[in-house]
């Protein structure tokens, strides 16, 4: 079930640049998908308070649908990702988060607000960290750890580009006219995948010298040597193997409380500074600024991965995220820059290192499964975190007892670092060519 020419094929397996092309499209494709219905959307609480009345709480309960939806599809999701390739899912993500947007320009009740994010929460499971995660690691071995950087970077550009958008637009137009031009973004990704993506080819048996360095079969499988990670290209272990593994709960642990942790920051540091009476762009700035250190925390900390530890550059990441939480427990708004900066650089660590650390650990043979699996608790996770934030604001007038609830949160998730080990089985079988093709 091949969705290309073979001589289109053949082509791309011999560009030693497709692949980083690859890795860079993924990074765009997090920045749309995550940006439109994530990180780019605070923005607009303001003006859906003084139009509609909504509290914060409803509000924020948009998130917690898209991203609890997130989590229970995600393993079928993931069983469709194996299957059909990343390209394909996209596709229908793309058409979904256009149509999505267009709905957002005619918002007229809570209701209607919560089915458009359910209807996101397929955009994030077909064109979001886990298509893009799987999508890359197939194309790379020996540099995943940079490629992943490179892509996850997207997350944080989704969160630095579309508040300043969303700022922009409101006071150019309006809101509603904010959201119709938005859907011009998911436009133009729809048709970048369709003309120029291509899934990696499936892995030859042996390897062959016809692959270029940095394809999905790079300058380890041109020597026959298994990868970084002790898999040969496409292998790994399987779904029940990871299951059964102390690491893949560590590490579902960790997903869940850094996700809780970060969405619930990202998703209320522009109402705590609207509330600390700082302006809309500068709350706006705010925003941008995380996730602009979150970037370079991802691409540094990836490409660190490359030739450090990984597993202490892993700690370090968790440690950085955890003094950037104790600023914040301490309600000092003088200091809230000192927070933005040393939390986004941490998280971007941690989320570049926990994908890596996954892929790694579990290789590409049942990542779809695998990841997706994940994604149901840190989907949840970061739902949780931005409605309850919302929730306890609404009771107690403030953030002081969500900010204590992350820094525990975070201790936590160091603590379930400690369990995480390489696996005593490292390979299954590696399925064959046509079962792999789908």
């Amino acid at each position: 079930m091949q969705e290309r020419p073979e001589n289109t094929v053949i082509g791309l397996q011999n560009n030693k640049l497709y692949p980083w092309f690859i890795a860079a499209f993924a990074g765009i494709a997090l920045m749309v998908s995550n940006g439109q219905t994530i990180s780019g959307l605070s923005v607009y609480d303001v003006e859906f308070i003084n139009e509609f009345g909504w509290s914060r709480g409803d509000i924020k309960f948009r998130d917690m649908v898209t991203l609890l939806l997130t989590g229970l599809a995600a393993p079928f999701a993931g069983v469709l990702l194996d299957r059909y390739g990343v390209r394909r899912c996209m596709l229908s993500g793309w058409a979904v988060l256009i149509l999505g947007y267009l709905a957002y320009s005619r918002l007229g009740s809570l209701a209607g607000l919560y089915l458009i994010h359910a209807a996101f929460a397929l955009v994030l499971v077909v064109c979001g960290l886990n298509a893009a995660v799987i999508l890359v690691s197939k194309w790379f071995t020996r540099y995943r750890g940079t490629a992943i950087g490179i892509a996850l970077m997207g997350t944080s550009m989704g969160g630095i580009v579309f508040p300043q958008y969303g700022t922009a637009m409101i006071e150019l137009l309006n809101w509603r006219g904010a959201f119709a031009w938005g859907s011009l973004f998911p436009a133009a990704l729809l048709l970048i995948t369709w003309f120029a993506v291509r899934e990696a080819p499936p892995p030859a048996r042996p390897a062959t010298k016809s692959l270029a360095p940095g394809a999905a079969a790079d300058a380890d499988a041109e020597s026959g040597t298994h990868t970084s990670a002790g898999f040969p290209p496409g292998g790994g272990v399987s779904f029940s193997t990871a299951l059964r593994s102390p690491t893949f709960w560590a590490l579902a642990v960790i997903a869940m409380t850094t996700f809780y942790t970060v969405l619930g920051v990202q998703a209320h540091i522009f109402l705590y500074m609207s509330d600390a009476q700082f302006d809309a762009r500068t709350a706006t700035n705010a925003v941008s600024l995380f996730f602009f250190c979150a970037l370079i925390g991802k691409f540094a900390f990836g490409l660190a991965s490359d030739f450090l530890n990984p597993r202490k550059v892993f700690y370090g990441n968790i440690l950085v995220m955890l003094v950037g939480s104790l600023i914040l427990v301490r309600m000092d708004i003088a200091l809230i820059w000192i927070a933005v900066v040393t939390f986004g650089l941490g998280w971007g660590g941690v989320y570049t290192a926990l994908q890596l650390t996954v892929m790694n650990t579990f290789g590409t043979r049942d990542a779809g499964k695998i990841l997706g699996t994940i994604t149901v608790l840190d989907a949840t996770g970061g739902g949780l975190g931005i409605w309850l934030t919302g929730l306890i604001y609404d009771a107690t007038g403030s953030y002081a007892i969500p900010f204590v609830i992350f820094a525990a949160l975070i201790l936590t998730a160091l603590a379930a670092l400690t369990r995480v080990r390489p696996l005593a089985v490292r390979t299954d079988p590696v399925p064959g060519v046509a079962e792999r093709a789908g």
